[in-house]
């Protein structure tokens, strides 16, 4: 049993080693939560992947530090002696907010794998030590800076790339990478860009031998993506769609999608994440890990998850110096043979720089507990 006596805010902002643009706006910056939680005998730490606006999600940054701060982190100093698994219970007060749920049980349960000297991977049932990676490549200003880009990460080693588009700059793009780059794995994500009346543009990608196409629609229309699955040969896979594993087994039997993001800072968690895997799996539908240009907090996270059975496509695990100059934690390397290390040591194996830590740091705060 673990009590959490302690839990602390922090507001951290990385600069990026080079804009990155979607198709919902640019970020060159990193900038989010962090919750540090102290029990008797550890601390935890836990990453948000919410942003400085509820542009990805109707979640961000002060959203989630007020659910924190006011709600969550009160009821977690109340409940006394708990398993992390009981947090559902502890946070049922809440609706929504899966994000800041996220920052908060994912620290608690790095806690108390670090109490009883468990790696994180260990604790899901990870059965490999390293994962194959794959990298997100941003919309670029034109098509021959896209190339050189792609070329580049290539020569890094990584498995499979990942095209951002959006409408208008799509097809022209996605079909110059795959004449350069015949026999390479490769996707888009369309962030929710598109229509079901953009069918033509699906049929025109459906041509390029396509490892998958990621959220073409909105994240509410599973009946749409359903519509456009049965018309396109490109698997589908979702991702903002998917906040749960009811959400997971909702779009599988819909036959929305044939492959699944899971991106555990979304769906609330660790132990959610688990969850939509164990979902995915009993349907037979492969899964892999998606990023949200984590620090080093997160990417440990994320690579601990990704080492589960079901993962079996390359994962958004990118190195640190893709995205950040200097990261929170000691870097993350990508191998020559395109995959990464999970993290061996107790919880999720790594813990702020303190010098960077404290560099880093916008906004400091120790949440209270509840006033009688």
């Amino acid at each position: 049993m673990t009590k959490v006596r302690a839990i602390e805010l922090s507001l951290v902002g990385l600069p990026l080693v080079r804009p990155f643009r979607t198709s919902f706006g640019t970020s060159r910056r990193k900038t989010c939560v962090l919750v540090r939680v102290e029990t008797d005998h550890a601390e935890g730490w836990g990453e948000c992947v919410a942003d400085l606006e509820p542009d990805f999600s109707p979640e961000w940054n002060d959203s989630v530090w007020e659910c924190i701060s006011s709600f969550l982190g009160p009821a977690l100093l109340d409940a006394g002696d708990l398993e992390p698994e009981d947090l559902d219970v502890v946070f049922a007060h809440v609706r929504g907010n899966r994000m800041a749920k996220a920052t908060l049980a994912n620290a608690v349960l790095d806690a108390s794998l670090r109490e009883h000297e468990t790696s994180l991977a260990a604790y899901l049932g990870g059965v490999r030590d390293r994962v194959e990676s794959g990298v997100s490549v941003g919309i670029a200003e034109t098509t021959d800076a896209l190339r050189a880009q792609v070329d580049g990460y290539l020569a890094e080693g990584y498995r499979r790339i990942k095209l951002k588009i959006e409408p208008g700059i799509d097809v022209e793009r996605v079909v110059a990478v795959r004449t350069d780059h015949p026999a390479v794995a490769l996707s888009v994500d369309a962030n929710a860009a598109y229509r079901l009346s953009d069918i033509d543009t699906f049929r025109s990608l459906d041509e390029l031998d396509l490892l998958m196409v990621e959220q073409p629609l909105h994240h509410e229309d599973l009946v749409d993506h359903a519509a456009l699955q049965a018309q396109i040969r490109s698997p589908i896979c979702l991702d903002e769609s998917i906040r749960s594993a009811a959400d997971a087994s909702a779009a599988i039997s819909l036959g929305a999608c044939r492959i699944v993001n899971i991106k555990q800072g979304r769906v609330g968690g660790v132990l959610e994440a688990r969850r939509v895997h164990d979902v995915c799996r009993d349907a037979g539908v492969p899964v892999w890990c998606g990023g949200m240009l984590e620090t080093g907090i997160g990417r440990a996270t994320n690579l601990a998850l990704a080492s589960m059975p079901n993962f079996t496509l390359p994962n958004d695990t990118s190195a640190s110096a893709r995205y950040f100059p200097d990261d929170l934690t000691e870097p993350f390397v990508l191998e020559a043979d395109g995959t990464m290390h999970v993290p061996a040591g107790p919880g999720i194996g790594v813990s702020p720089r303190p010098d960077m830590l404290s560099e880093c740091t916008i906004r400091r705060e120790t949440v209270p507990a509840r006033k009688e």
